[in-house]
């Protein structure tokens, strides 16, 4: 089936384009579609393509809010409760996963994992993938913290941020080598659902993730 799958009670505003076929050169005319969950919000000249043959669908979760003039390429996936403010470009086969903010301007490069809970400062310049629950600014690109106020927002408690914190700490800040970093908070760190969902998005970043403070 080609084309747009809108879900109940969205709201799309003038001059957005849902399902247009992908600006990729390889694209051959095969079957996909671009997705529309629940109750999400797609402002004035939004664009979405359509997927290719590497994931056949380009989707947007429930309860997103897609500013202005965004861009979504062919074959990229955004989770649930995601806002992309005006003007972000995303490129192709980019995952974006639940509760993510992305700033205004920010644009991201094909093939890139933003993790879950992560916020992306307006006009940065995304390369490499961004580990959950953390803010990322600066050029290039860097770790700046845990994002602890959009945490607190969405319910969790202080010594589950404490925890997050400690586990950024040890790898982006006590150690040098991301490698033996790993190493320690798999050892020396608590084992907690947090841990084991920083730990599985860093190890299956082939690409790497972004850089340190310093």
């Amino acid at each position: 089936m080609n084309g747009s799958r809108i879900g109940q009670d969205c709201k799309i505003f003038p001059g957005a384009v849902i399902g247009a076929i992908p600006q990729d050169l390889k694209y051959a005319g095969e079957a996909s579609t671009a997705e529309v969950g629940d109750r999400t919000v797609i402002r004035e000249c939004v664009t979405i393509n359509r997927g290719t043959t590497d994931r056949m669908r380009t989707a947007v979760g429930n309860d997103c809010l897609l500013m202005a003039y965004t861009h979504l390429a062919h074959d990229v996936l955004v989770g649930d409760h995601v806002i992309i403010a005006n003007s972000g470009n995303i490129a192709g086969h980019v995952t974006i996963e639940d509760w993510a903010i992305l700033e205004g301007m920010v644009g991201v490069q094909q093939f890139i994992t933003i993790g879950m809970h992560a916020f992306v400062a307006g006009g940065s310049l995304v390369r490499k993938n961004i580990p959950p629950y953390i803010k990322a600014a600066r050029e290039p690109l860097s770790y700046i913290g845990v994002n602890s106020i959009g945490l607190r927002r969405r319910g969790y408690n202080n010594e589950r941020i404490l925890n997050i914190e400690d586990i950024y700490r040890m790898l982006y800040v006590q150690n040098g080598n991301l490698s033996q970093a790993l190493r320690a908070a798999e050892t020396e760190l608590p084992v907690t659902l947090d841990k084991s969902i920083i730990l599985d998005f860093i190890n299956a970043s082939d690409k790497g993730i972004i850089r340190g403070p310093f």
